[in-house]
């Protein structure tokens, strides 16, 4: 679309460039949309090339174009692209509808949106804040967020859309131009990546796979995006194996039962039956913990209000400050631990002081007085008199075996305490079992092995929505404000090399999702299901898998039971490792064989290994050079930098650390252009004042 100039002398144009444009682009367009009328003060044009081959909004991941089987693991009522009261940004904060007010906007025809069938139409008018909608209907809710971003912007800003990818950005002297791969240029003043999860060459574990699969005519699928996956090669009734208990192979299983026409329904006892269609393949599923993630809670708050104790942000702070060094694993994860079990515990005897026997006053004042570091060995399970620790959740360092007579001792302390306080054995939390539930249990029956995790499964799906058990969503309150917490001060200088590599990009974000970010409580059920009608076989923790070149066939087994199964079909269930060398987008390998973009290489003493993710400097999240030198010219956000790992939309009112992201990189690059237009000298004052008019769409 074209359109005619405001005189006969067009104005100059500032040009810049977004390279991915899902929800963390979009997120962005809306923060130079909020902040334009404060930081640009020019007459000049402003033109944004959003790039993207899939659909501006939802991008690639949140496409409508998928099953419409397929979920978000959030609730309608925790999705939000939108700022509000909690937000500490710098530019104006400007609330908006989160998904479930939106739908109702939607369904009280306020808000038009298009595609919308009579599956999604049901879908809308029967949504509810505690729904796990369809990503088709997310998918939505985003086109119509970056539709929202663009009408808030003047006239004299234009934005250009390009359904196409980029494969190279090349320093042009005063711009930067990119080439896409439909054989456009583009040129520009200042380029942000927002790329988003994006997949990598293959390891050299999955490429032997790979070809022993093509060598012996097998079926293989490495770590993958689920919705990408083409599974089809998959036939009725062959065995599988599935190396992954996540949300990945969640996504999986739906698509292979009842995405092949199988049927859940409930009977009048109230169980949920599988009717298989006979299309589904035979699935064995195993992970290193061997069973699923936790589902989603659906309980609320009963007690009194959750509050971080043992990490704050200034305790963390002062860690920051005053630690020559700092590891996760030793000066923060013990604290995090520690106020994990005190939201647990606190929502269990002030909310539910029937399912106790000793007074909260009482619990605290003696859990108080524990070492953080006996919380992460304390089980009914150790054996005390061993001072190693065993069960711990992480790779625990030998400096966190130190004081080994008082963190025995207080170990002991803490069992004694809960089994003495605490009425019911499914109420007594601890860190071990959380972590590892199958725990060192040996099982030689395969039968038994099933109703082994099948009764884990519904254990689990008690304890996180009956009302009564509240207690585990004051351990997911309090993990997810240690996660805010810690993002503070994640991108410290102090945090050593190895801690880098092995906690924060490392084991943490696994252990955050396995507790937090779990499927929602029906898909945990189905599985059960799924595994009475023999569609799906739990292989138990601490799965292997092996090509037996002899038999031609994949094998697989676990610590749990020394049963073993064959199959002509392996899927590792889970997302691409992070490294953006490797990354199968041309755009990101490009930046690092230029020389523009440098993989993050952390270094301590002898040890020295990669993150694989892209350097970018915190403050504003400028991409570092091979030569040392931030960019002033190119930005980069997303789980593929080293900046904190966060989602691409959040929960309202929890001051969302991406929308925090968002606000800053939106200011540096209007800052940046603001920079360019007085070295041009164009320095007359802003005259638009905020938008009335829509912005143009090319």
């Amino acid at each position: 679309m074209s359109h005619a100039p405001t005189s006969l002398i067009d104005p100059p144009e500032f040009r810049i460039a977004l390279i991915g444009g899902g929800p963390r682009g979009a997120g962005v367009l809306e923060r130079i949309a909020a902040n334009l009328p404060e930081l640009w003060r020019s007459d000049a044009r402003i033109r944004i090339h959003v790039i993207d081959p899939h659909p501006a909004g939802p991008g690639r991941i949140w496409r409508f174009d998928q099953s419409p089987l397929l979920k978000l693991n959030s609730m309608a009522a925790d999705v939000t692209m939108f700022t509000d009261e909690s937000s500490t940004i710098d530019g104006p904060v400007r609330p908006g509808p989160s998904l479930i007010e939106w739908a109702r906007l939607v369904s009280a025809g306020e808000i038009a949106i298009p595609r919308v069938d009579a599956r999604l139409r049901q879908e809308i008018e029967n949504l509810a804040p505690a729904s796990f909608p369809t990503r088709r209907l997310q998918s939505l809710y985003l086109s119509w967020f970056f539709a929202d971003a663009v009408g808030l912007l003047p006239e004299t800003v234009t934005v250009v859309v390009h359904r196409a990818s980029a494969v190279e950005t090349v320093d042009d002297g005063p711009t930067q131009r990119i080439l896409l791969d439909d054989g456009v240029s583009i040129a520009a003043d200042v380029v942000l990546y927002s790329l988003g999860h994006t997949g990598a060459e293959a390891e050299p574990e999955h490429a032997d796979l790979i070809d022993f699969a093509r060598r012996r005519e097998l079926f293989y699928l490495p770590p993958a995006f689920t919705a990408d996956a083409d599974t089809r090669p998959i036939v009725p009734g062959q065995r599988v194996i599935v190396r992954g208990m996540g949300l990945a192979a969640v996504d999986l299983t739906v698509l292979l039962t009842e995405g092949r026409g199988g049927r859940f329904d409930r009977g009048d006892d109230g169980v949920l039956r599988y009717t298989a269609s006979g299309l589904e393949p035979r699935l064995y599923v195993g992970s290193r913990r061997g069973v699923p993630y936790h589902s989603k809670i659906s309980s609320t708050l009963a007690g009194e209000k959750p509050e971080a104790r043992y990490f704050t942000p200034a305790i963390a702070r002062s860690l920051e400050e005053t630690r020559p060094s700092l590891d996760l694993s030793v000066d923060v994860w013990p604290l995090i631990a520690k106020d994990m079990l005190w939201g647990y515990y606190r929502e269990l005897f002030t909310g539910h002081p029937d399912r106790v026997e000793s007074s909260w006053d009482a619990f605290a004042y003696a859990f108080d007085r524990l070492d953080p570091r006996a919380l992460l060995l304390a089980s009914p399970h150790t054996d005390f008199d061993d001072s190693a620790p065993r069960g711990h959740a992480v790779p625990t360092p030998d400096e966190l075996a130190g004081d080994d007579d008082l963190v025995a001792r207080d170990a002991r302390a803490f069992v004694d305490l809960v089994e003495g306080s605490v009425a019911y054995p499914d109420d007594r939390l601890f860190l071990p079992e959380l972590d590892r539930p199958l725990g060192g249990a040996l099982v030689a029956d395969p039968g038994e092995l099933q109703e082994l995790v099948r009764d884990y499964i519904r254990t689990d799906l008690a304890l996180r929505t009956r009302p009564e058990h509240s207690a585990t969503l004051g351990l997911f309150v309090a993990l997810l404000t240690s996660l805010f917490t810690l993002s503070d001060i994640i991108d410290s200088p102090k945090w050593t090399a190895r801690s880098r590599v092995r906690d924060i990009h490392g084991w943490w974000l696994g252990y955050f999702s396995f507790i937090a970010s779990g499927p929602p409580a029906h898909r945990l059920e189905e599985l059960v299901a799924l595994s009475e009608a023999g569609i799906v076989q739990f292989l138990g923790a601490g799965i292997w898998v092996e090509a037996d070149e002899e038999e031609g066939i994949f094998r697989a087994g676990s610590a749990t039971t020394p049963v073993t199964v064959t199959a002509s079909a392996l899927v590792d269930a889970r997302l691409p490792a992070t490294a953006i060398s490797r990354s199968d987008n041309e755009l990101l390998r490009s930046l690092v064989t230029s020389g523009a973009g440098l993989e993050e290489v952390v270094t301590d003493g002898a040890f020295s290994a990669s993150t694989g993710r892209l350097s970018v400097r915190q403050l504003d999240t400028r991409i570092l050079g091979a030569g040392g030198e931030h960019s002033s010219r190119q930005y980069a956000i997303g789980p593929y930098t080293n900046s904190p790992f966060v989602g691409a939309f959040s929960r309202p009112r929890t001051n969302a650390i991406s929308f925090r992201e968002n606000d800053k990189v939106a200011r540096a690059i209007l800052n940046r252009l603001t920079e360019l237009a007085e070295e041009r000298g164009l320095d007359t004052p802003f005259r638009s004042s905020r938008a009335t008019y829509p912005a143009l769409i090319e």
